[in-house]
């Protein structure tokens, strides 16, 4: 099976960007299943109904989330229903939503880290009891590590080496050059990068993020302007081991105007 696992989209370039590149990436390539972390998707931080639909029909078949997915409050009351949306298994008991999902037999699971993100419930942990506790575990599981540390993303990748078909991280916005297939078949990635404006920081404004740098006081970000990128995974598993046959890198970029 291939499938497409997308970074952070931010704001209306990323979305832009995700409906520009998405249909040619799925003929392209024979993508049959679509992973994208949606938790910037609206204003540059969390995500709303409508976003998470305009997704949706841009063709992702999974929207993950992390530390931002509350930042638009409305969409709390949303978690639940028919829009396949995730939120971090690790987040504290009686968190609205849910932290895996089976869709059409891939199980795509959401973890969050703690170092340098938050107070979040042990990922390892986590994701040991879910595992042991399901009765019916798919052949293709995929994972988003929503992560700060570089070395926390790593420790979960060869923690789950061999339990998971796959595991990328999110978060940072950068994306890093170690796609790879770990000794016992899951292939891995530290982070996928993000879908949003080239001419930004980490997809903000430049100017706003510089003075909260040089001033160091809060300061209102937006979304930075201008033509976008997408940065994204095609995951090759075989469908009656859930081993990795493959990991590539995929970079677009919408052209000058």
């Amino acid at each position: 099976m291939k499938i497409l696992a997308i970074g952070d989209i931010v704001g209306k370039p990323g979305r832009r960007a995700l409906q520009h590149f998405l249909p040619g990436l799925i003929n392209e390539h024979g993508v049959e299943f679509v992973i994208a972390n949606g938790e910037n998707s609206a204003h540059g931080i969390g995500i709303t109904l409508n976003a998470a639909r305009e997704l949706v029909e841009s063709g992702v078949d999974v929207i993950t989330t992390g530390n931002h997915v509350w930042a638009q409050r409305d969409i709390m009351e949303h978690m639940d229903g028919e829009i396949p949306i995730l939120r971090p298994l690790n987040f504290p008991p009686g968190a609205p939503g849910r932290g895996y999902m089976i869709h059409r037999h891939v199980m795509v699971v959401n973890l969050i880290g703690r170092v340098f993100v938050g107070s979040s419930d042990c990922p390892f942990r986590a994701m040991d009891a879910l595992l042991a506790g399901l009765d019916y575990l798919p052949k293709i599981i995929v994972v988003d590590f929503h992560a700060e540390a570089t070395s926390e993303k790593v420790a979960m990748g060869r923690y789950l080496d061999g339990r998971v078909s796959a595991i990328f991280g999110t978060h940072t916005h950068v994306g890093t050059t170690d796609s790879h297939i770990l000794p016992h078949g899951t292939a891995y990635v530290t982070d996928l990068g993000m879908v949003g404006p080239l001419d930004s920081i980490i997809g903000d404004d430049v100017n706003n993020v510089l003075t909260s740098f040089l001033i160091g006081l809060p300061h209102r970000l937006s979304v930075g302007k201008g033509r976008a990128a997408l940065d994204a995974i095609l995951l090759d598993i075989d469908e009656e081991s859930g081993k990795a046959r493959g990991i590539q890198r995929i970079r677009k970029e919408e052209p000058d105007s």
